[in-house]
């Protein structure tokens, strides 16, 4: 899973009981040491794990290269892969051929409109839950309340729009200040992540839908409460006031009764003195916040909760006329990098072709990439770093003098 897997990493943290049906881990990047972390955990239980490979297209480099790493740790024990493999994706895709002409056990649908960030409430978020034992029909209840709750026309009774106008206010429409997220529950700390990039990837735009330049956005970072007292709630409070709080609170401390720490006192209720106390210090000081409060941390709830930001997104967009919908950046971004392992495979084929040593300077010349000198350098750094017969001659802190050689 490539740029949805935050929406299932955070409901399988708020949600997935203690011990569950099934337990769920996740490659979400292409790092190899992180792949490695994750198939270690599961090496004596490929036999009984079930892979689902999420992606819109199939082309997305994370999830198909963490596809490819789990085929060949199959492979290496001599397991058949398909009869063990999902795929959920879009009708048609390099993924769904794949997993038709492989004969995977599987194919969920997804729909083409269903982007990365607002996927967890579709096949994307649902099965993974499901097979935890989440109640997803509950979910989607409380989604469907807060659907209808922001469908009002009435601003004050409609949520989502009080949170993007509270948004477009504090930031005076232009994102002038981050938004903090802070939810004092541990079960939620995923959510600041998720937030994140549902807020970010939606609403950092450069352009607005009449094509004028406007830089749009708002940075969003946070962990949760009340750990982060202890960490940078300090600047919040005392520093420059460049941001704007989002306090989650929630009223159940948990199921069944909690003894005392001190008489007449528990350890929820430091939990919610910390809240309290930590907003109305940072509101002395003229510090916005906003307080989102639930009753428990529960399936309708959490469902609730994603429908909530989803659609204040979407308002907020309306706002400053942008489109929350694209990714222009993040496109940008897959592309620079295509180019520059293609530029790695130049270099490579240039150097098998030679037989003495080439400076950088003379690489660059020959694959016609005289500008792009500091890149050729870090490419062969990371392959001679990782036995792919790239050889340094020289120092290192020298790039300017290195010769290089393929051996």
């Amino acid at each position: 899973i490539g740029g949805s897997a935050l929406g299932p990493q955070f409901v399988a943290e708020a949600l997935s009981p203690n011990d569950p049906p099934m337990q769920i881990h996740f490659i979400d990047n292409t790092d190899p040491a992180g792949i490695d972390r994750v198939l270690y955990k599961l090496k004596d239980r490929l036999k009984s794990t079930l892979v689902i490979v999420i992606s819109k297209s199939g082309g997305t480099p994370e999830p198909r290269n963490g596809m490819m790493e789990v085929k060949a740790a199959y492979a290496a024990q001599n397991l058949d892969f398909a009869p063990h493999a999902v795929a959920t994706t879009t009708p048609d895709s390099k993924l769904g051929k794949i997993a038709k002409s492989e004969g995977w056990l599987n194919i969920t649908p997804m729909a083409d409109w269903v982007g990365g960030r607002t996927s967890e409430l579709s096949s994307v978020g649902l099965l993974p839950a499901a097979l935890q034992g989440i109640d997803i029909q509950a979910m989607l209840d409380g989604a469907k309340e807060m659907d209808i709750a922001t469908r009002k026309h009435d601003i004050k009774g409609n949520p989502s729009a009080l949170l993007a106008l509270s948004w477009y206010a504090v930031g005076n429409g232009r994102g002038e200040k981050d938004m903090v997220v802070l939810p004092y529950k541990d079960s939620l700390l995923m959510f600041s992540r998720y937030l994140q990039q549902l807020v970010m990837e939606s609403l950092g735009k450069e352009k607005d839908l009449d094509g004028n330049i406007v830089n749009q956005g708002i940075a969003v970072y946070g962990n949760k409460g009340s750990t982060d007292q202890h960490a940078y709630v300090q600047q919040l409070r005392d520093g420059v006031p460049n941001f704007f709080l989002t306090f989650i609170e929630v009223l159940e401390d948990r199921q069944g009764i909690s003894p005392e720490v001190e008489p007449g006192v528990t350890s929820g209720d430091y939990l919610s003195g910390f809240l309290q106390g930590t907003r109305q210090a940072l509101y002395e000081n003229q510090r916005d916040s906003i307080t989102v409060t639930i009753p428990k941390v529960n399936p309708k709830n959490v469902g609730a909760l994603i429908a909530l930001y989803e659609r204040a997104v979407s308002f907020y967009g309306s706002l400053v006329n942008i489109n929350a919908y694209h990714q222009p950046g993040v496109e940008a971004g897959k592309k620079a990098a295509a180019t520059v392992l293609e530029l790695q495979q130049q270099v490579v084929n240039v150097l098998k072709q030679e037989v003495s040593p080439l400076s950088l300077e003379e690489i660059a010349q020959k694959v016609g990439a005289d500008d792009k000198i500091e890149i050729i350098y870090k490419i062969l750094r990371h392959l001679a770093a990782n036995q792919q017969n790239i050889v340094f001659h020289g120092n290192l802190g020298q790039p300017v003098n290195l010769a290089v050689s393929y051996q």
